[in-house]
């Protein structure tokens, strides 16, 4: 069996749990709208038309945000298709995903969802295919109460009370050559400033995001963010990042060392925020919203859009079964998410349902949880407090793509009742035991110790068997002398609650 050890010390906190870690994305691609979110024929649709076993799953989710309409469809959107009566609404082609819209939902539909969900809004602008206008129009209907045309509009729609969006995304992936309306850094600057500089004329008090590069293996990353924020410095609070990941060739190892790479991403953004902190003279700090982050195998056959003459509603597409190792990818991701709590301050999963997604539906039938519900549940659920840093020792494992990396990757949190330690193993075929030392948390007793892992890593949830493989009770879990014990198998997520 490997061993590693670690040391948590209640002093070494990296920052506050950020609630916003925890959200999602729903964008009109594929099923994750229409029969995902929304499906009005479903037997268990409300007077509204969403599905209430979706709404279920996504309070179970944990999740806090939702990021909305896209991603790339918001490049194309029309907003004032999706408002006013169902029936007298415009269908539009969908360019980004060669699907049709029938804007049957749209703003309204979306914000009254979100609040049956209880979750916060966060509203993306198209910067694509059009522009300042565009934009204030829109977050005039949605914040402006009453007296101007949109805010009546709204009203004259049956939303009295204005939405009050918080966080607006200031269009998505504009440096990508797939985008509609893709920008250089420099035209892009000028239209996010532009746009940034408008709608705080209507709210000051707005939280903006900036589009960082799309990835961080574009030819345009570092110079596009550098680029951006010396131009828009003054108006944004947040810059985008976007990473995916997923097994190449059989490659398990650098796949379970993915958040090797999300750590890179992060440090390297935020160095690059602080340089064009440092080249405007500005006092406050840019912080990062993680608005795209998953297991996202891009090119599977799931993922290649319509063609031709084809332009459906609500195709099949994204769709992505996941295993266990993806979802101990997404457990280790969340991990790094957590350990940058200093900078990154809002992430989003996406996509919520269907779509590359923790959550499954069949139309007109039954929704499930794929493997990668458990691991953002769980840690959406027992997070809380502070997120410590901690001192971590453990043998090394090569790999492909990341070179060295320990086989143990952990964080942990902390508030006034307990302590919870994340942690996976990325041994894909060595056991590992760990001891932690917590006795400056003042843990004396495990509440609970949990772990998803399988014999088989390849292991799929589907409709008819999802609870075959779940996060388990791991008795191995103890404390002695101020010091965690506990047994990790190979390919494994775990959280242990310390009281």
């Amino acid at each position: 069996m490997l061993t590693a050890s670690a040391v948590l010390d209640r002093a070494f906190v990296i920052g506050p749990v950020r609630p916003r870690t925890f959200g999602t994305f729903v964008e009109h691609l594929g099923r994750c709208v229409y029969h995902g979110v929304f499906e009005p024929e479903h037997p268990a649709a409300d007077e509204d038309g969403f599905r209430t076993d979706v709404l279920e799953l996504t309070r179970e989710l944990g999740t806090t945000t939702v990021r909305y309409p896209g991603g790339n469809f918001v490049s194309g959107y029309r907003w004032e298709d999706g408002i006013g009566p169902s029936d007298q609404r415009t269908p539009r082609l969908d360019l980004a995903w060669h699907s049709s819209d029938p804007n049957t939902f749209g703003v309204d539909e979306f914000m009254k969802w979100t609040r049956k969900a209880g979750v916060e809004p966060m509203m993306a602008v198209n910067l694509g295919t059009r522009g300042v206008q565009e934009a204030l129009d829109l977050l005039e209907y949605c914040n402006v109460p009453s007296g101007s045309h949109f805010a009546d509009l709204r009203r004259a729609h049956g939303a009295e009370d204005p939405y009050r969006v918080k966080m607006w995304c200031l269009g998505n992936e504009m440096d990508g050559p797939w985008q509609i309306g893709h920008k250089t850094a420099e035209e892009y600057a000028r239209v996010a400033t532009e746009t940034a500089r408008a709608m705080r004329m209507i709210d000051p008090d707005l939280e903006l995001v900036a589009c960082g590069s799309s990835s961080s293996t574009m030819p345009t990353f570092g110079e596009w963010e550098a680029t951006v924020l010396k131009g828009s410095y003054e108006y944004v609070d947040f810059v985008s990042a976007h990473a995916y990941y997923f097994e190449e060739d059989g490659d398990l190892r650098s796949f379970l060392a993915s958040a090797t790479n999300m750590d890179y991403f992060i440090d390297s953004v935020s160095a690059t925020a602080d340089y064009a902190r440092a080249a405007t003279k500005q006092s406050k700090q840019i912080h990062i919203s993680f608005d795209e982050w998953n297991v996202w195998y891009q090119q599977r056959a799931e993922s290649r859009p319509p063609s031709g003459d084809d332009w459906p509603i609500a195709p099949v597409l994204l769709e992505d079964k996941y295993n266990v190792a993806d979802a101990v990818v997404v457990g280790n991701l969340l991990i790094s998410l957590l350990r940058h709590s200093d900078r990154v301050h809002a992430a989003s999963l996406a996509q919520l349902v269907n779509v590359i997604a923790p959550i499954m539906t069949e139309n007109g039938g039954a929704a499930w949880r794929q493997t990668t519900f458990h691991p953002f549940s769980l840690t959406a659920r027992h997070a809380r407090g502070d997120v410590l840093r901690p001192a971590v020792h453990a043998p090394m494992m090569e790999t492909a793509k990341h070179g060295e990396v320990p086989v143990v990757d952990l964080v942990a949190t902390r508030d006034d009742d307990e302590a919870a330690v994340f942690v996976v193993n990325r041994s894909t075929d060595e056991p590992l035991g760990l001891e932690v030392d917590v006795r400056s948390l003042g843990s004396s007793e495990v509440i609970e110790a949990q772990t998803l892992a399988n014999p088989d890593h390849t292991w799929q949830a589907t409709a008819a068997d999802s609870t075959s493989v779940l996060p388990r009770k791991n008795s191995s879990a103890a404390i002695e002398d101020g010091v965690l014990r506990i047994e990790l198998p190979p390919v494994s997520w775990s959280v242990i609650r310390l009281r």
